[in-house]
């Protein structure tokens, strides 16, 4: 009997991520990649010190299926000294690969096939990706630019029955959003009032301009035990391509997430998480508060640049991209306007359909000035260029 070889049907929801695709026609057309976050600033030296003590001393094999102790440790008191977050190191952290495969393996962990997840448009392209992979329904809250606020008397309408969880990306990929404790304490009553986790992800924590500062859900009251804190130290350290990432959670769901993580992952690099653990526990707080000055004049420059070149930034009050209004630039996708755009300039950016599941899409790019200063103002200058 001849059986039909396909590949798994969740593949037909899944693409290529367009965040790549641009970085692959970036590399083609020689130009400068601000689609992808690579994040190519320097490593700390701290960071850069541990990670090769540990591969000289060995640290080469398997750790814990949840991450080394001494890591698991300085992430415990790293929340507790500035999320405001008490965890237990030993049962309720998990290292991972990367805070994407954090959130992945919470998804698969916590959510069944048909459960309802209420997300924020523009989104995170990789959130909606990780629940289609586990058969989740993502459910979109609009939010509006310049300052990408929302309704929340939406975000009441669409909870039903089936809605399981809410995530929260704040500072926010890729429109910069951070979310106010007003909004973060209405999202929290909700999901206390309709039993629902949230997922956090928290992963630009550190890059905060304006005088903002980090509220984290898992620190409001009674928000502890439903709250699935996400974050890592891929953009903090600029170690985009160590993949260490993490998630805290009350005891139940750490457990579950971690089995989850010792099945997709084993564990994350054992010496890289000894990186990881010498920079949290051998940096000190100015190293923060002037990676947040640095940005902040990295955004500044960035998005006079994009005014000047007649391309309107939504300006971000945190991570470290920004959605700039492309609609005067020929075509009728974002994706033939990002590509004109790098052909004219040699800027590349990603499509805004990767992060608007409607046509309003089109009209915006995503643009990451996670650069060096020598890369940004080469950037700014071809911007410039191409708008007079």
């Amino acid at each position: 009997m001849k059986r039909e070889r396909a590949v798994n049907r969740r593949m037909a929801d899944l693409a290529q991520s367009e965040i790549r695709a641009m970085t692959q026609a970036c590399v083609s057309a020689k130009g400068l990649n601000m689609a992808q976050g690579v994040c190519d600033t320097p490593v700390p030296p701290a960071v850069l010190r541990a990670a090769g003590r540990a591969i000289e001393d060995g640290y080469n094999v398997y750790t814990r299926f949840d991450g080394l102790p001494e890591l698991r440790q300085a992430i415990a008191g790293k929340l507790a000294r500035y999320n405001g977050i008490t965890v237990d190191s030993e049962t309720e952290v998990t290292v991972s690969a990367g805070a994407t495969g954090a959130f992945h393996c919470a998804c698969a962990a916590l959510l069944n096939p048909g459960d309802e997840v209420i997300l924020f448009e523009p989104y995170y392209q990789y959130h909606i990706s990780a629940l289609l992979a586990v058969e989740a329904v993502p459910v979109l809250v609009t939010m509006r630019p310049p300052k990408w606020s929302y309704d929340s008397r939406q975000l009441e309408q669409v909870i039903t029955q089936k809605t399981k969880a809410i995530i929260v990306n704040s500072p926010g990929n890729p429109s910069g959003k951070v979310f106010t404790r007003e909004e973060l304490e209405g999202i929290a009553a909700l999901a206390s009032r309709h039993d629902l986790f949230v997922f956090t992800d928290e992963i630009y924590e550190y890059f905060l301009y304006d005088g903002r500062q980090h509220l984290s859900m898992a620190a409001l009251p009674g928000m502890a035990e439903r709250t699935i804190t996400i974050g890592g130290y891929s953009k903090t350290f600029s170690v985009t391509g160590w993949r260490i990432g993490y998630t805290a959670a009350a005891r139940p769901w750490a457990q579950a997430i971690g089995a989850m993580n010792d099945l997709l992952y084993v564990c994350a690099p054992a010496p890289l998480q000894k990186g990881v653990a010498g920079g949290i526990l051998e940096l000190p707080d100015d190293f923060y508060s002037d990676l947040a000055r640095s940005y902040q004049d990295k955004r500044d420059r960035f998005c006079s640049a994009l005014v000047e070149a007649g391309l309107t930034p939504s300006v971000p009050g945190g991570a470290y991209y920004v959605l700039a209004d492309v609609s005067k630039l020929p075509g009728s996708t974002g994706k033939v306007r990002a590509m004109y755009l790098l052909e004219q300039t040699g800027v590349a950016g990603v499509p805004g359909e990767a992060f608007f599941s409607g046509h309003t899409g089109a009209d915006f790019i995503r643009f990451s000035y996670a650069k060096t200063d020598e890369d940004l103002e080469e950037a700014c200058r071809r911007l410039m260029r191409a708008g007079q």
